[in-house]
């Protein structure tokens, strides 16, 4: 019964039985093909003999799909399926790979030669969009011989399960060009200080461009040239992402929601913070605390980050600012860059939660980031011609006109604000995190 069930016919068997078909029909009227259809139905099934014994002969065909420990979200992931024909004559296989059922994808088809004795490996690559666990089912392989009459189906990796956690891909492209102070290739603004911070680095000799204020007339008179104290920025200054999780976080653009947008780019940018010294911590919040990690500088701290991040999950209730910032006032004891992602979509929402905000912006340098619509500013720019069109695009520049309102206010409150596409948020982030440290906000 096993051995029935691994055997399929392929579509070349199927065009020669339609021929042999027809053949039989035009004999009707010429006995003569009669005799000569039978004599193909007889080579056929003597190739269909041939074929099978030689497919249920020797080792067979050796497959294997190797998986990550984990796949990164919303980044293209590779998935490597190794192939090794141990027929002593070339084969040629479909794979029908069971991909998991988040992907929503039912026609994953490929072919491929794979010579005698040979060793081919297939990659092919998948975009998951949501955290969580994903299995695989078996991957399927048909092969066939140069005859392609029939198929013997393999089996392998049934039930293979990965995880998928907050983008580290993109975590890393950000890491590197930090290591090698290149965070401009990416669009980061780097920004020239007028005046210095608080650390003392080291004592250089002057270039145009350099404050003066900063000469170090001791080092210009033993040294016989103009020299100048350089600083850095101040560094163990705590800052923590504070991550938005109720229903207004739940809004998709490109197949991905809002919280995981802001949970890539909380990753993103802590790597990059720990990098240039600073401590950072972690805050989730809708109409209840999820979780809190305090502060810290530890290069390690970066994988509980990362494990926290990938239980986060929207709810559908509203967000609670009151508790947010009871919760700072009590663990957040000293002065602290906070980066708040959020989203409103409606003036009335922030006018809701401006004194919460106000009164966290007291102590604390607080970084209000939210989303631009770019579904309604694509709407607002695409020319209308009829009366309906024209109140969609009346609408949606009202829309866009709300947020700009939004900014001003919260920037007359003293709170700093982000205003930016989903797509581009890790970016502007820290673009937002080294203009307050060039600046000496914090």
């Amino acid at each position: 019964m096993k051995l029935l069930k691994s055997i399929y016919l392929g579509p070349r068997f199927f065009y020669l039985l339609a021929a042999i078909a027809v053949l039989f029909l035009l004999s009707f009227w010429g006995s003569a093909l009669y005799s000569i259809t039978w004599v193909l139905v007889l080579c056929l099934g003597f190739a269909l003999l041939i074929e099978f014994s030689m497919l249920y002969q020797g080792k067979g065909l050796e497959g294997d799909r190797r998986l990550s420990e984990k796949f990164s979200n919303s980044d293209a992931n590779d998935v490597v399926i190794q192939l090794h024909n141990g027929y002593a004559f070339p084969i040629v296989v479909v794979i029908v790979d069971e991909l998991p059922v988040q992907f929503q994808k039912r026609d994953f088809y490929r072919s491929l030669s794979i010579g005698s004795k040979q060793k081919n490996d297939l990659v092919y690559q998948v975009r998951p969009v949501d955290r969580g666990e994903y299995r695989f089912g078996k991957l399927n392989c048909y092969v066939s011989t140069p005859l392609k009459l029939i198929r013997r189906r393999y089996s392998f990796n049934n039930e293979q399960l990965v995880k998928v956690y907050p983008s580290f891909i993109q975590m890393r492209q950000f890491d590197f060009l930090a290591i090698d102070n290149r965070l401009t290739q990416f669009g980061l603004k780097k920004i020239r200080r007028i005046g210095h911070t608080m650390e003392f680095e080291q004592i250089k000799e002057y270039v145009r461009g350099d404050d003066v204020r900063t000469v170090n007339w001791k080092a210009t008179a033993k040294n016989g040239r103009l020299m100048v104290n350089q600083y850095q920025d101040e560094k163990m200054q705590p800052i923590y992402s504070i991550i938005d999780t109720s229903r207004v976080m739940k809004m998709p653009f490109k197949e991905l929601k809002l919280v995981d947008y802001a949970i890539n780019s909380a990753l993103a940018f802590s790597n990059v913070a720990l990098k240039k010294g600073d401590k950072v911590g972690l805050i989730d919040f809708s109409n209840t605390v999820g979780s809190f990690l305090k502060a810290q500088a530890k290069k390690t701290y970066l994988n509980t980050i990362l494990e926290t991040l990938y239980n986060i999950d929207t709810r559908f209730l509203d967000s609670d600012f009151g508790l947010l910032r009871s919760l700072i006032k009590r663990k957040v004891t000293q002065r602290s860059l906070l980066l708040l992602y959020t989203n409103f979509e409606h003036i009335s929402a922030l006018h809701r939660q401006l004194p919460y905000l106000q009164a966290i912006a007291k102590k604390h340098v607080l970084v209000v980031i939210f989303f631009e619509n770019t579904e309604l500013r694509s709407l607002s720019e695409t020319p209308a011609t009829q009366l309906s069109e024209v109140v969609d695009q009346t609408i949606a520049r009202q829309f866009e006109h709300d947020k700009k309102v939004m900014v001003r206010e919260l920037q007359q409150r003293g709170i700093q604000t982000v205003l930016t596409a989903p797509e581009d948020l890790t970016v502007n982030t820290i673009n937002k995190y080294l203009e307050i440290k060039a600046r000496g906000i914090l």
